[in-house]
């Protein structure tokens, strides 16, 4: 019975030892060898003093050692938290800082630029590094071993017990707006999550999977951990170009595909080869909503793939899935709820919305997280008490509180309406960004569209629509663009102002970073009322 993370690996009846669970450009390690180097890591931890549920911070690009990490981690009892490689010194000082890492694993240069911010981090003792480098030695107190020396080296002592409810990991948000909070991770959590994910993607051992987000994303891991579930392999990859991640799914003869909006957008207007074509059984999205004119281009390049919309959280990893048969009838819709999980659209009081009605996602289940780590009054306001209990149940049941609107049709279905902290509040009316994008899109006269809400005087706030040129234009026709908006939305919804950008702002996991917009060009209606 799989119930800890490592488990997956190590004591997965469905995976086979010969056959290749994952890949690097030319390297490759069966499951056989990944679970022996998993086991010698873990060993490595325990005999340079690792102790029960302490955190090992992962700092790698994707690559076969990062994999191994995560799971001997997993084996030793400890807990890993994968540091984004995109993040610079000071982001990664504030992750180690914050979850009291007392391992980092990083390779030597990426060690070099981080060793300055490292002086504050009191609780690292010792930093397990992939290759030499070309760092300096230092003076700070920790102890380097290169990562073949710690394989080796290892002890034989056992690890300490563990239990599903134990910590696995901690996951950092990508903290557009002040500092990352930590969202802390069970085993269970992380298997109920795999399990549940692998069973509507209707995973298989001959499946190939292509890791092309960072595995800092939940939504990235759990590339790994679907594809472990049921024996199947992963090919990992750090692109450049989007028409590398076809190239690559041609090479590898990639069957299932996991990206963001943004990536979608770019690999929808790229050709697809008869090699790709044939061997994509299925492609899926979550991070946002996949515009409606991308799906469509997707699906005519595509047309023997099955797409899957989904919608997911952090602190709840997945919540629903729109089944492929179901795109015809409801593209629009973010689906029911996964397996194994209930959503709930609910008022303020907690009560139960009527179909139609607009209101907060709410997430009860086995994939619910343990909270943000070290943030008591954050964890607080997400992670509250599931409504509707019976009331004889005396010990109350957390759930997850999305903070996104949402509504459910009468067959179940659910739409999302907006984030909270990103609906645009303009003459009065809330409205949600991603159905100004929408229709963005459909115009055919932007490659990438962020609709953000800016300080108004009179308005409260205006909306502005910043987007990329359409390919083949130097800039978006802002007058064609808003003519076209009237055409398609009521008054109050039509940007008041579209900004050209050659590109848009991503935060760490890919999404296009609307916040960093709203800052950039907060001043802008100010300034124009200026005399």
């Amino acid at each position: 019975m799989i119930t800890l993370l490592h488990h997956l690996v190590l004591h997965n009846p469905s995976c086979r030892g010969d056959d290749e669970a994952i890949r690097f450009r030319d390297r490759a390690l069966t499951y056989r060898q990944l679970a022996d180097e998993t086991r010698r890591f873990g060993a490595g931890l325990l005999e340079a003093g690792l102790e029960k549920q302490e955190r090992v911070a992962i700092y790698l690009p994707k690559r076969l050692e990062t994999v191994v990490a995560f799971f001997g981690t997993s084996w030793a009892g400890g807990v890993f938290v994968p540091v984004n490689p995109l993040l610079k010194p000071e982001q990664v000082a504030h992750v180690l800082r914050d979850c009291n890492a007392r391992f980092l694993v990083t390779s030597g240069d990426r060690l070099a630029q981080l060793e300055p911010a490292l002086e504050h981090c009191h609780d690292l003792h010792t930093v397990v590094l992939t290759d030499s480098g070309d760092g300096d030695e230092t003076d700070l107190p920790r102890r380097r071993v290169e990562w073949d020396a710690f394989l080796a080296g290892g002890a034989e002592e056992a690890p300490p017990p563990l239990i599903d409810g134990d910590m696995a990991a901690i996951l950092y948000t990508s903290g557009s707006t002040g500092r990352p909070k930590g969202v802390v991770l069970s085993h269970r959590n992380m298997v109920a999550g795999a399990q549940s994910v692998a069973q509507y993607l209707e995973n298989r051992r001959e499946d190939r999977l292509l890791a092309v987000l960072p595995f800092s994303f939940d939504y990235g891991f759990s590339q790994l951990t679907t594809a472990f579930t049921v024996g199947a392999s992963v090919v990992l990859m750090d692109y450049l170009l989007p028409r590398d991640v076809i190239r690559a799914v041609e090479r590898h003869q990639i069957t299932g595909l996991a990206a963001v909006p943004p990536l979608w957008v770019q690999l929808a207007r790229l050709p697809w080869p008869e090699g790709a074509v044939t061997s994509l059984r299925y492609i899926t999205n979550s991070g946002g909503a996949m515009p409606g004119e991308v799906l469509k281009a997707l699906r005519q390049a595509l047309p023997s793939t099955r797409v899957y919309l989904m919608y997911g959280l952090t602190e709840a990893f997945r919540s629903t899935y729109l089944p492929p048969e179901e795109l015809d009838r409801r593209p629009d819709s973010m689906g029911r709820a996964i397996p194994n999980a209930e959503i709930m659209v609910v008022r303020e009081d907690g009560s139960p919305c009527a179909p139609g009605e607009p209101g907060e996602l709410v997430h009860r289940g086995a994939l619910v997280a343990l909270g943000y780590w070290n943030d008591p009054e954050r964890t607080r306001e997400r992670f509250r008490p599931a409504p509707g209990r019976p009331g004889g149940i005396p010990l109350e049941e957390t759930a997850v509180w999305s903070g996104d609107t949402v509504r459910m049709d009468e067959e179940g279905f659910l739409y999302f309406i907006g984030r909270k902290d990103d609906m645009i509040k303009t003459s009065g009316y809330r409205v949600s960004p991603t159905e100004v994008e929408e229709v963005c899109y459909a115009s055919g006269l932007v490659g990438e569209a962020a609709a953000i809400g800016l300080p108004h005087s009179q308005l409260g706030q205006a909306i502005v629509v910043v987007a990329t040129p359409a390919e083949g234009a130097e800039r978006v026709d802002e007058e064609a663009l808003q003519n076209h908006c009237r055409e398609r939305l009521p008054a109050f919804m039509v940007p008041l102002r579209v900004i050209t950008e050659p590109t848009l702002p991503r935060n760490p996991n890919g999404k296009i970073d609307r916040k960093q917009l709203a800052l950039r060009y907060q001043d802008l209606f100010s300034e124009e009322s200026s005399p």
